[in-house]
Formats: C-alpha cells, structure tokens, sequence
C-alpha cells in the first residue's frame, strides 16, 4: 500500500535520521575507546583510532554494493538490507576479544550503515537538484549534527552505568526505531519506470560516467580532502582533550560545543546558499580554513598545546568553516547526476572516503604530545582543495 506523501519537515527530519545511525555508531564510542582497548588488548594508544577511522572504510565500499542496487530495485529495499547487516555486525563488535574481529565488526557496521546514508542523498536528489538540493542538505545536515552533540554524552553515561557493551545495543535499538518510522512513512522516490535494470555494465558504466565528469571529480577530490582533515579530528578528539589536556569528564561537551559550531555553519548555509551559490561558499569556507590553519602553525610551531580556550577557539572556526563545506559539496558533485543518482552518490561516496581514509590515518600517527599535526593536515588538505577549485575555475567547470 502507497504510503501518504510526507512533509517536507518530516522528510528532513527522517533523512537525517537515516544518516544519524553512522554518526551515532561513530561518535557515541569516542568515549569508551581506552576502555575498549584495554579489553581487546591494543597495544598502542593510536591503535584505537583505528575503530573510528576503519568504519569509514565500510561507509565508503558499502555504496558500491548499494547505490547501483537501488538504482535497479528502488531505494527502501536496501535501507532494510543495510540495517540488518549493521545490527549483525553490531553483534560481532560487543563478542570481540581482540583488535582484529573489532576492526572487522566496525568495518561491517559501516558497510551495512552506508546503505541509509547513500541512499538518504539519493533520495533527496530524486526529488531536489542544484542549490535547493544543497539547501535540503544543510538542513538534514543541521538535524543530523544534533546526534554528535549529544553522543559522547550518551556513551559517557552508559559506559559509567553499564558497561562499552551497552553502546552498542543502543546503537541497535535505534537503528530499529528509526527503520520502523522509515517503513511506515516514507514512500518510495523511485518510480518504476525511471529504474534502470541491474546489471555489471550498469555499474561500470556509472562508473565510467562519474569519472568522466570533471565537474563531478573534482568536487569529489575536495570532499575526501575535506573528510580526511576531519576525520583526523574525529580519530584524535579523545586522545587530545582526555590524555593531552586531562579533561576526561569534559570531553563529550567540548565534543558537543564544537559540533553546535558546525551546526551553525550548516544553518546558515541553508540561508545564504540561495543567495550567493554553492560555488561561491566553498570557495570561501576554503579559504577561511587555510588562513586558519596557517595562523595556528605560525603561532604555535614547535611550542606546546596553548590553553584549552584558544585550541577551542581555533577549532571552532575551523568546524565553522567546515560547515559550509560538507553540503555543498556533495551537492554540487551530484548536480549533473540525477539520472543515475544511486551510483553516483555510491562512486562519489566512495571515491572521497577512499582518500579521507589513508589521509586520517596518516595524520593521526603524528598526534601525540600536541595537536599541531592536525592543523598541519588541516592547511596541507585545504591547499589541495584550493588547488582544485582554481583548477575547475580555469576550465570553467566551477
């Protein structure tokens, strides 16, 4: 039975809620992850930034299995595919006794949550394109900023009153509740007549297509850049503000104050981004995150972490920044891809965690006495980024 159309408001709010399993599943662990190291036997603190980087992996392979798939069967059926994949691999995680089997849990937990989060972008193209698109993602975006502002505190509060286990049947029992909102209230975006049977050459050739699209590419490029640079952040949060600075018990309302200041950026976005252009934001949200990153080194090269309030206040603008980025971006790569939106979120999705991947991981082997290398990732990411901006300018693909 066709289900009633949903509005707008509930359509964002529900589109968000699909990404929100991952960012829960990434964010919600942050604070048990000396914990959950100690219990399956890490030997190396940097080791444990390996359970939030390697979920990534999985965010980034599961949309090649995914996308094309919806493309061909309609985009509700592998919600549900993804989500049972997730909450088996949820399982593996809480049964682990060493790093290996966690990494290969985390590893399927993001195979299995990529299939809301590509297919939530694919949705929204199916119905929006250009800067409205961009605006329906700021504010999904927005929505879904709400879940790292109160993560760590949540797995705080269960680690505290349970035990690292008990985050993970969280995870599992949110991502039911928000399954069951899907089934009984989203329609299907895909008709019958626009799906395009499944096939190799289908993906190949969306492939091929994606790669050929120079537009497309280079907004992918500057996405993994992006993504890359923050998810050093991500990694490393822990290892800064609890080992570095001591602040055990603050750390999921740092966490939370400098996701509000994401946030924000995000909001605006949705405001400004009619007005002035995708385009036009990115190249400015790009620039501010050079200048910085280049100001943070200037200031403290080869000298101590500064007082908490001023790498707070350097982040936040850096988040800021960053906020003006994340949308857009995808937006604009998947501008000229609406008749093959499911692979093309799937090859762009892929394409951009495939590089954010070894570039987090880099990154996060140099912190560890100070944040300095992360705001040296920062300025090295967002001088690459502008590269590709003049780039695209010069071939007037901008």
């Amino acid at each position: 039975m066709q289900k009633r159309q949903t509005s707008q408001f509930e359509f964002v709010a529900l589109m968000a809620a699909l990404m929100s399993v991952a960012a829960l599943a990434i964010d919600a662990l942050l604070p048990a992850l000396d914990i959950i190291g100690i219990a399956i036997g890490t030997e190396l603190l940097v080791d444990n930034q390996l359970l939030i980087t390697l979920i990534f992996l999985g965010l980034g392979i599961g949309p090649l299995i995914f996308g094309p798939i919806s493309d061909s069967m309609g985009r509700k059926p592998i919600v549900y595919m993804g989500f049972a994949l997730f909450i088996l691999a949820s399982f593996i995680c809480v049964n682990a006794q060493s790093l290996e089997i966690m990494i290969l849990g985390r590893i399927l937990q993001g195979i299995g949550l990529s299939a809301p989060r590509t297919i939530s972008i694919a949705m929204i193209r199916d119905i929006y394109s250009g800067d409205y698109m961009a605006r329906i993602m700021s504010f999904v975006t927005v929505v879904f900023l709400l879940v790292p502002v109160i993560a760590p505190a949540m797995g705080k509060f269960v680690l505290d009153h349970y035990n690292w286990q008990g985050i993970f049947y969280i995870q599992v029992i949110i991502s039911l509740l928000v399954a069951l909102w899907f089934w009984q209230r989203q329609p299907e975006t895909l008709a019958i007549e626009n799906r395009i049977p499944f096939s190799h050459a289908l993906v190949m050739n969306g492939f091929k297509e994606v790669l050929s699209h120079k537009r497309t590419m280079g907004f992918t490029v500057i996405s993994g850049f992006v993504v890359g640079s923050f998810l050093v952040y991500l990694s490393s949060a822990q290892q800064i503000f609890q080992f570095q600075y001591g602040l055990k018990d603050e750390f999921p309302y740092i966490f939370a104050g400098l996701a509000i200041s994401l946030g924000l950026a995000i909001f605006l976005n949705g405001i400004l981004v009619l007005r002035y252009g995708m385009a036009k934001l990115i190249t400015w949200a790009l620039l501010v995150f050079f200048i910085v990153s280049v100001l943070y080194i200037v200031l403290f090269y080869n000298s101590a972490n500064p007082t908490i309030e001023v790498l707070l206040l350097f982040f936040g603008l850096q988040f800021f920044a960053i906020g003006f980025l994340f949308g857009n971006l995808r937006a604009l790569a998947m501008e000229s891809m609406g008749h093959i939106a499911g692979i093309a979120a799937a090859v762009t999705g892929f394409l951009s965690t495939i590089m954010a991947v070894p570039i987090s991981t880099l990154i996060g082997r140099y912190i560890s006495d100070t944040a300095l290398p992360l705001f040296i990732g920062f300025l090295i990411c967002s001088s690459l980024s502008l590269l590709t901006i003049r780039y695209l300018k010069k071939r007037g693909d901008q």
